[in-house]
């Protein structure tokens, strides 16, 4: 049903002028049989471990990880690889970093032959980078997979190389009927600290158009929240993992509040976001920029946008097209020509 669902708007987005679909796609005309040529395709060599990875602070790597090594993708011939997946032992200090590339880049050819260009990793806390050699590589060359959007290490996720992991969406929410609009927005419970964003939702809950939680919620109690809510807020950067997916699902169109520029967002170079969410800058007044950027029909555009998106934020076992770990998976395919860092010759 999804890959009916995107196939659908896909051909859509192909036939119809602007004015009539948006499209959630950077290159609707490309993507599909790039999608497809991916699955024919992407070979994986995948490293040995030095510990059994050890992903229990997130889901969504979990998922990927073990998806990632009983998939199709991987070959056990590294000369056949258009990428070698470097799995990091868990919680990595610099020092196991290191140590662990020294060994991959002395007993096989590959990481030399690119400077680990063609390598990536996955990582949930950011790394400390230094002067060591292995690790200035690994952070100017190799692709990392962050499963923590933003990473809590400023200035670690480089756009056009590194790529973030959607949230996992919370299981076994039931797909309801959107019968009625009760709130312009919605804002699950966060917990927050914050001042800024306290003083935010404090108005927000003054307002009657804004449902705001004051305590955590049952998981359908949010979902249809969601359902009956025009837009869903959320704080990017406050720590929190965004269950933007879910809000996509229901249709209710994402708001990303932030007092920083975005540039870490899932599937950034394949989506189109400001096609399907809002964004705000922290301390704006956020019903003024909801109303100034979706009126009328900018509102069901985005929202129908979101829907057929929303199926790429999905986290099935096994994977299905166009699901999560496929456009991750996409992602790492479209960087298989990335610049290719020549070994210097040593004298």
């Amino acid at each position: 049903m999804a890959t009916q669902l995107i196939l659908l708007f896909l051909h859509l987005s192909l036939l119809l002028p602007i004015s009539a679909i948006t499209t959630p796609y950077l290159s609707p005309s490309t993507f599909h049989p790039n999608h497809h040529q991916m699955l024919q395709t992407l070979q994986i060599y995948a490293y040995n471990p030095p510990q059994n990875p050890n992903f229990s602070t997130s889901a969504a790597a979990a998922a990927f990880h073990a998806a990632l090594i009983r998939s199709p993708f991987i070959t056990a011939d590294p000369n056949l690889a258009h990428l070698f997946y470097l799995p990091l032992p868990p919680s990595p200090s610099t020092r196991s970093v290191s140590r662990h590339i020294r060994t991959v880049r002395s007993d096989l050819p590959f990481w030399n032959r690119t400077l680990g260009a063609d390598h990536f990793i996955l990582t949930c806390d950011g790394l400390d980078f230094e002067s060591d050699r292995n690790l200035v590589e690994l952070k100017k060359n190799s692709v990392h997979v962050t499963c923590s959007s933003p990473l809590p290490v400023d200035g670690r996720f480089v756009p056009h190389k590194d790529l973030a992991l959607p949230a996992f969406a919370s299981p076994n929410l039931p797909l309801l009927n959107r019968t009625v609009e009760r709130f312009l927005a919605y804002h699950g419970y966060g917990g927050f600290n914050d001042p800024q964003i306290l003083t935010v939702l404090n108005k927000l809950r003054r307002d009657a158009d804004f449902l705001i939680e004051s305590e955590p919620s049952h998981p359908g109690d949010r979902a249809r929240r969601m359902s009956e809510s025009r837009f869903c807020l959320f704080f990017y950067g406050a720590g929190r993992d965004l269950m933007v997916g879910d809000a996509l699902r229901f249709g209710c169109v994402p708001v990303l509040i932030s007092s920083r520029p975005i540039i870490d967002l899932p599937f950034y170079d394949v989506i189109r976001w400001s096609e399907i969410a809002v964004f705000v800058r922290l301390g704006e007044d956020v019903k003024r920029a909801i109303e100034e950027t979706c009126v009328g029909a900018g509102h069901l555009r985005m929202r129908e946008a979101g829907v057929a998106a929303s199926v790429h934020f999905r986290w099935n076992e096994p994977p299905e097209h166009f699901d999560a770990f496929n456009m991750v998976m996409y992602q790492l395919w479209l960087r298989r020509h990335t610049i290719r860092y020549a070994r210097r010759n040593s004298n």
